[in-house]
Parts: C-alpha cells; structure tokens; sequence
C-alpha cells in the first residue's frame, strides 16, 4: 500500500492507504506546498543582538567558538523549514571589519583522510575552501590551527603545505588526560606548550570544517596564552545545537546526536545550570566536561568565572525562532531516518561500525519512528514489491509521490528524474523523451568500448541525452526546465546509488538515502 495524504478542511493531514496499479507514477498532491517553521528574519535579528551583547561583555577580545558550519549548513536548513544555510554567515559579515577567522583542523583527521559527507571532500581539503569562501565575503583568515598533533608526517606535509600558500600554521598538543586533567591543561606542560596564535581583531571566529576539530580547546588555550601577555581576553560558544531550551527528547535536539553519532555526542540536561538556576537546559557531553577547565582558567584569569553553567557560554537563540513546532519534529524525524540509512550505507561500505548504526537506531526508538515515516521508504519499497526490479522514488515539494523502476535502458534514478520532470512540466507519463535509438549507443560505448557491466544510463548520462533532445524535442526543453523544482525534494533508492548518481542529486539539492543493498 502507498500512503498518501489529504487535508480537511480545517488544514489537518490525514493518511490513508490506497492500492495503486502495478505501474503508475503519479500520485495525487498535497493541496498545499512544503511547510515553513523557523522565522530566519527574527534569528538573524535577535542573534546578531546578542552577540554583540556579549562582546561588550569583555575587554580587549572576544573569542567565538563558532559550532557546527558558518554556511552551506544544511542540517539546520533541514531540521528547521525556513533557516537559510548561510544565516550566520549574514549575522557576522556585519562585524566583518572588527573580526577575523582561525580555521581548526585536528591532525587525526588529516592523517585519516576524514571526509565531509555533506560535500564529499577531505576535511584538509575543505580548509582551503573555507578560506576562500570567507576571504571572497569580505572577512579575514589569520591562520591555521592543527589541533591533537602528536607528531603526525602527514600533519608535518600539510602544515608545509600551507605556509608555502602563506597561510600561518599553528600546532597544539595533545593533553595527555584531557579534559579531566585540569592541573596539567591549565599549565605550561599543558595549554602552556601550545604555539600562541598571533590575533590583532578584537573579535576572534574560531570555527573548522566540521565537529570534534579541537575549537573550544583552541579558544581555552588561547585564553590561557593571552592572560601570559597580559591581554584581557574573553571566551564565547556560537553553537545552533542541541537548542537549550528545548526538551532534551525534542526530534530537533534528538536529530543532533543522530547527525553526531560517529563522535558518540549525547545531550544531557546541563547539571551545572540546574545546579545554578533550578531549571532545565539541554547542552551536550563534551561541553559539560569542559566546563571545569573553563572554570579553572576564569578564576585564573579573572579571579571568578562569569558563566555559571556551559549552557551560559552559549548565545543561541535558535529555540525563540521556531514558530510551528509541529513542522520542525517531523523535519527532525525525517532527518533522523536519513541519518540512519547513511549509517547503514556507510557500514555496508566499510566505513563504519556497527555502534554507529545502532546508536541511531536507539534515538529512532526515542524518537517513536521507524523507517516507514518516510514516505519515500515507502513508497519505493512498495514499487519494487510490485515490479521485481529496484526502484526509487522522489517526493515533491507540494506532497506528490513519484516513483520509479529499473529498465534495459535507465537505471532507477535515472528514470526517477524523467519521471519526475515530466509530471511537474505536465507532460504525459507515455511520452518518451529520449528514443531508443539515441540510448543504446551510449549501451554500447558503455559496454563494449568501456568494458562496463552496467549497460543502463544514470542521471548524468540522461541529462545529457535530454539535453541534446531539447534543440529539437519541445517536451525535453520543458522536462529540463523543471529541474531547478527538485532542490529540496527527498528521493528513496531500494539499491545504494553509484558515486555518478550521489553528485548528482546532491547538484540538483535532493536529499537522498538509500537501501544497503549492492550498487547496480
């Protein structure tokens, strides 16, 4: 059965199961469009407030630890229907003149090759890209700070590497016992043996190409090395989530620590605020723990700490945003789902383990939701069941159900997008776009001059054909026309995509997840 959704009139979603015949494509839509609930004017508003709120709050400099991504976040944009990717970005381009950036990166990741998944480029890769992206957007890039350097060659090679780009390149430790070892973190053997990052803005954006880069230890050790120099120096966190006022099992919070399971994050109720205050705040494991080295390092430096819990180090307005509730924990449990298949995928590949996979699927548990909740899951599976072959299917942004299957000629995603574009250009689904003629030489070239065993096309290779129909074909034209309408679209694959295909769904904006099951 497929479920589709139909709405009463007083705007109420209800399911209900239809059979379908064996081979249809299209389902009926929603009467509406894809559904908003985070108010992204009023976060860029009352976030930028508050940190320059917070920056009068200290003397001579500011250091922002800034979690997670600056722009291109697209777990927020996800988990939050209406936050803009680039929203932090906006806020701090005003503060621009007054502000500069460390880029982090932890030698570990660089000697294991770790891959931003999102973007499918090493993380040692991706800090070059980031310089780039905020040198072209007006802010300053200081340096490079590796962290957890321990001797590494590779960490050796790629520090060489970027001074000779003129980049400034700074290594820190490892602490040995690190967080828990305050006496040694807060020490010459500790932050002490560090190399002192040389900074001339009162405001200091410390961010990295992903979590777990070593950022909220940079900004410590320079606290610690400024306070040696006699400059009064200040600490904040820039972090969207977990939000802190949310409940700690909201889908949002619990789409975190899914997004984070390979660094087996957890969110905790923050035992410090309720210690401080008497009420609830949601933070993470990391930040808790650290905590006392910040208390450590303030009463040091100041002779008491201004913050009285790791949620007072924050300035996260994310929580006061969110407008319908409702539309952000289905967004959430939605992301959540996604999450999972990527585990599983990623384990079927190797790239994982099992802890992974299971640690997801126990916040799936908290969170009330299986698999079936995406309605693509769904939605493929049944055409599968129903055709013998693999199949895919996509969901539109007003509601609509596309699916589709493997043939002699097109893979399932390939012919996902025909499908696809056809239904929203309105052309009939018996029309063919591409002729046969035109599709099996490309078989050939494929398989007997490239010795490929796959002689169907995949979606590049269809876009292509499309491509060169549409000088001729008004249908092609109008097909190719519509292919902007798929960015935030959501695809189901009963198979797990080729390489090809992933880049382009991820070119086309659709969020993909896939099926463990072998390649074509």
């Amino acid at each position: 059965m497929i479920i589709f959704a139909s709405r009463n009139q007083a705007g109420t979603v209800k399911k209900r199961k239809m059979s379908v015949p064996l081979l249809s494509d299209e389902f009926t839509p929603l009467s509406d469009n894809m559904k908003y609930g985070f108010d992204n004017e009023k976060y860029v508003r009352i976030q930028s407030e508050h940190i320059k709120e917070r920056i009068r709050q200290f003397g001579d400099k500011l250091y922002l630890e800034l979690g997670g991504k600056l722009f291109d976040d697209n777990h927020a944009s996800r988990v939050l229907p209406g936050f803009e990717p680039d929203s932090k970005l906006k806020m701090l381009q005003q503060l621009s003149d007054s502000s500069e950036i460390i880029i982090v990166i932890s030698a570990v990741d660089i000697e294991k090759n770790k891959v931003r998944q999102d973007l499918g480029i090493t993380y040692d890769a991706d800090v070059l890209r980031l310089k780039a992206e905020f040198e072209n957007r007006g802010f300053t890039v200081s340096s490079v700070v590796i962290t957890h350097y321990n001797g590494q060659v590779s960490a050796d090679s790629y520090r060489a590497r970027l001074e000779r780009l003129g980049v400034r390149t700074y290594f820190h430790y490892t602490i040995e016992g690190y967080p828990f070892n305050v006496s040694l973190i807060d020490s010459e053997e500790g932050f002490g043996r560090n190399d002192y990052v040389e900074t001339s803005k009162p405001l200091v954006i410390v961010t990295a190409p992903g979590p777990g880069s070593g950022k909220m230890a940079v900004c410590l050790s320079q606290l610690y090395q400024e306070h040696k120099r006699g400059i009064e120096a200040g600490y904040a966190k820039f972090e969207t989530f977990p939000v802190w006022n949310l409940p700690l099992k909201h889908p949002v919070n619990i789409a975190y620590e899914a997004a984070t399971a390979d660094l087996n994050d957890i969110n905790m109720v923050d035992p410090f605020h309720m210690g401080a205050y008497g009420t609830t705040a949601v933070n993470y494991n990391r930040d808790i723990e650290i905590f006392p080295v910040l208390d450590s390092l303030f009463e040091g430096i100041y002779g008491h700490n201004p913050y009285k819990s790791p949620t007072d180090m924050g300035v996260n307005m994310v929580g006061y945003c969110i407008y319908d509730d409702d539309v952000c924990r289905n967004a959430a449990k939605d992301e959540i789902i996604r999450r999972y298949y990527t585990a599983l995928c990623k384990l079927a590949d190797g790239m994982c383990n099992d802890n992974e996979v299971s640690k997801i699927a126990l916040l799936m548990k908290q969170a009330g939701i299986s698999t079936d909740d995406r309605r693509t899951t769904t939605a493929a599976r049944e055409r599968k069941e129903n055709t013998g072959q693999e199949s895919s299917a996509i969901e539109l942004a007003d509601g609509t159900i596309i699916t589709a299957s493997s043939s002699p000629l097109l893979g399932p995603s390939a012919a996902l997008i025909i499908n696809a574009t056809k239904h929203l250009a309105g052309i009939p689904h018996s029309t063919k776009l591409i002729p046969q003629k035109m599709i099996e030489p490309i078989q050939r070239t494929k398989t007997s001059f490239l010795h490929g065993k796959n002689p169907r096309l995949h979606t590049d290779e269809v876009l292509v054909a499309l491509s060169m129909e549409s000088t001729m074909d008004e249908n092609c034209e109008k097909a190719l026309s519509m292919l902007p309408l798929l960015d935030g679209c959501q695809v189901h694959s009963t198979v797990m995509l080729s390489e090809v295909d992933r880049k382009i769904f991820k070119k086309l904006g659709v969020g993909v997840t896939c099926d463990p099951v072998q390649k074509l």
